[in-house]
């Protein structure tokens, strides 16, 4: 091979391998954004436009509250905030949003045929870790009790929870005011009556089948069914509206002797006593007491009937 052809193929090879490098550092480095993919960074349109992902911002909702059937209108740039996958209120109640309160009770003081709707909202990936249905009911539940804090009697409060999956929180995982708050007119006497009639049927419901809670060995949290939630949100609206006091009793197997199950009973039920009040339910309404391993429900001498009677029943009186 001559020196001239040995020339040219060193020069062949050299653009060869100068343009496998440019390739591979184009794609790797120096474009590394022209690389991504377009679900990565941007998105063609059907038209064929380049459209850029949306940039979500934290919503903030004031607290806004209107009568529609009166002249009470109040809106402020503040609300009860809460942590995602969270229930109770975050931080401490600012003293402006207290004066909006305060203006809301003396509008109820003065119109007693008004009530207040309070609607919490939740996100669908959120932790439900209260003891209600959803995470929106037991925020609404929460600002009830606020509110009955600044004297608003809780029989003219009513609570809702809603998804919502618009409200988003901030970079610290905060939810600024994710509720609705309405002001409404009762006037229909029947249809009162007919809520009143089937509020104290799902009472009774309760008297006659409690709610039970059962225990195994070194549990430590109190996880509730869907159903137990259901009976939990109406135990506490059963004592919103009916002035009712709630009973909790602690059982046990006979595992033991008496005196020993006796007090374990009421550990069990002092635990669940400090799970309703953490969950909204005021420590004055509650008492607890256990019956040891007096009153089984099922056969001691099998592990299975032990452990229907490791039990703590929440009721109404």
């Amino acid at each position: 091979m001559s020196k001239k052809s040995i020339y040219l193929l060193g020069i062949l090879l050299t653009i060869i391998v100068g343009s496998i490098l440019y390739w591979y550092l184009c794609c790797t480095v120096c474009y590394a954004e022209k690389c991504t993919s377009p679900t990565q960074k941007e998105q063609q349109t059907s038209n064929g436009e380049v459209s850029k992902p949306k940039i979500k911002h934290p919503t903030l909702l004031p607290l806004s509250i209107k009568d529609t059937n009166g002249n009470f209108a109040y809106e402020i740039n503040e609300n009860f905030n809460f942590n995602t996958s969270n229930f109770s209120i975050h931080d401490s109640v600012s003293s402006s949003l207290n004066n909006g309160i305060s203006m809301i009770k003396e509008y109820l003081d003065s119109n007693k045929n008004k009530q207040l709707n309070i609607t919490g909202y939740y996100m669908d990936n959120e932790v439900n870790n209260s003891a209600f249905p959803n995470l929106g009911l037991a925020r609404a539940n929460s600002v009830k009790n606020y509110m009955v804090s600044q004297n608003i009697s809780s029989k003219i409060i009513n609570t809702y929870g809603k998804l919502n999956n618009d409200i988003v929180p901030d970079a610290n995982n905060v939810l600024f005011g994710p509720l609705q708050l309405d002001i409404f007119t009762k006037t229909d006497k029947n249809l009162r009556n007919d809520k009143d009639e089937a509020l104290k049927k799902a009472c009774e419901i309760i008297k006659e089948n409690p709610l039970l809670i059962y225990f195994k060995t070194g549990q430590s949290s109190i996880n509730l069914t869907p159903q137990q939630r259901q009976k939990f949100a109406d135990i506490s609206k059963c004592v919103d509206k009916l002035d009712v006091t709630i009973q909790v009793t602690g059982h046990s197997d006979n595992t033991g002797n008496k005196d020993r199950n006796m007090k374990l009973g009421l550990q069990r039920a002092n635990s669940i006593k400090t799970y309703l009040i953490k969950n909204g339910i005021s420590s004055q309404k509650i008492t607890a007491t256990s019956k040891g391993q007096n009153n089984p429900i099922s056969d001691n001498t099998t592990e299975e009937g032990k452990a229907k009677n490791r039990r703590i029943e929440v009721t109404i009186n």
